[in-house]
């Protein structure tokens, strides 16, 4: 089929051209035929528009969801054995001298239990060093109150998650008291190793995981409070190619683990690993939107069937009269070919540019919508990311408007087929 497609297009001349585009300017006598065709060319238009917008939305969301984990997760992390490592030094300098990374910065993590006042809530504890975080993560901007800096080494002091320390009652300037799982033997049996810190800081990345579960403290304060000693819990690296992420991660550790005294010693991970439940989710969304907006297009690209059968019945007597002149069956075929594509073409064309136009003005157009009505679509308190962004892709357009336009072409050949095939004699006969 698409051979001879391909054989039909190649015998393409201005007559076929010339009649096809006049049926299809032509004022029809059957009126039903021209709103057929105008509900199709609407239904092909709307389709591809909301493709084009739904897609661009779940991009956003993806976008915006890999920010706001990067805010807080780093690109890479190498960690021991164990979950220590005690050369971390070496390491890091090694590491900040690979093909692209732009930094790295040790951590240590640790689960401990908050208290204050009549509050209590878990968390992970994460020792940091304040002059290179900022490298690796963007804490630093979501800073709500207060800055990295404000975490000074021997002074135990610690920066809260906006909504942990809403959950434990506490302000700046409180004190808190952390409790590290391991315990210490004392006359009186074991005893939970207490420390007080002081909240100089709360962040707000607006993932819920992280603002209510997340506490900062000085790296040489963390090691004190656990007893890790010169260890750490691993290095954190930041990449100039996010994307390259799972790439840069297996080439990392093939070289960190080639030496044969070092085998097994290292294992690094990406934040695609780390937080693979959301972005798998969220592909999986977008592929499952993209089949039912396609199934949308795909039936109104199909009307063009019903629009071409009836056309071909009421210009059968046309037909016959061109082939009598001398029109071989594949130039009547061409014929209703380019009359059926025509309508997918405008449409698609209508359809795409409308998808744009409102893909790249969704931020303004949700909220004037939003006020019109006095409604919240995404309210805060109840969703993570309450605006709803847009992400235009390229390549995701080009994909949709192709689609579109085959499908269209797809519905044009069974009727045109029929019409190259009526019998002139037979459809004179009555005339």
């Amino acid at each position: 089929m698409v051979h001879k497609l391909k054989l039909l297009i190649s015998r393409l001349t201005g007559f076929e051209l010339f009649v096809g585009l006049r049926y299809t300017r032509a004022k029809r006598k059957n009126h039903f035929i021209s709103f057929i065709s105008l509900t199709s060319m609407i239904g092909i238009a709307l389709g591809v528009a909301a493709l084009i917008v739904v897609l661009s939305v779940m991009n956003g969301f993806q976008k915006e969801l890999r920010t706001r984990i990067l805010g807080v997760a780093s690109h890479l992390e190498i960690t021991g054995s164990n979950n220590q490592l005690t050369d971390w030094q070496q390491l890091a300098a090694y590491s900040a001298k690979q093909p692209h990374v732009l930094a790295s910065a040790p951590y240590i993590m640790a689960q401990g239990m908050l208290s204050y006042d009549q509050g209590v809530q878990g968390a992970i504890i994460r020792g940091i060093l304040p002059a290179t975080e900022d490298a690796v993560a963007d804490l630093g901007r979501n800073m709500k109150v207060g800055q990295l800096a404000n975490l000074k080494a021997g002074e135990f002091d610690i920066i809260l998650g906006a909504d942990l320390a809403y959950n434990l009652g506490a302000q700046m300037g409180d004190k808190v008291v952390v409790m590290a799982p391991q315990g210490q033997f004392t006359p009186a049996g074991v005893v939970p190793r207490l420390k007080q810190f002081t909240v100089v800081g709360l962040f707000q990345v607006g993932m819920y995981e992280y603002d209510a579960g997340l506490a900062l403290i000085h790296i040489e304060d963390a090691a004190k409070l656990y007893r890790m000693g010169d260890r750490v819990s691993g290095v954190r690296l930041k990449l100039d190619d996010l994307f390259g992420a799972p790439a840069i991660a297996a080439s990392m550790a093939a070289r960190l683990n080639g030496n044969a005294r070092a085998k097994g010693q290292y294992y690094v991970s990406d934040w695609t690993q780390q937080h693979a439940n959301f972005f798998k989710a969220v592909q999986m969304e977008k592929r499952v939107m993209f089949i039912i907006l396609t199934l949308i297009v795909a039936v109104a690209a199909f009307n063009i069937v019903s629009t071409l059968v009836m056309a071909v019945t009421d210009k059968r007597a046309d037909i016959a009269i061109m082939r009598t002149l001398g029109a071989s069956p594949a130039s009547i075929m061409l014929i209703f070919i380019i009359q059926g594509a025509l309508i997918g073409v405008i449409g698609t064309l209508l359809g795409g540019l409308f998808g744009i136009v409102i893909a790249l003005n969704i931020s303004t157009i949700i909220p004037f919508i939003e006020g019109l009505f006095h409604v919240q679509f995404l309210s805060k308190e109840v969703y993570a990311i309450s605006d709803l962004p847009s992400d235009l892709i390229w390549s995701d357009v080009t994909v949709i408007v192709i689609m579109s336009f085959l499908l269209s072409l797809l519905a044009t050949l069974y009727p045109s087929w029929r019409a190259s095939k009526i019998n002139p004699a037979e459809a004179l006969r009555y005339e």
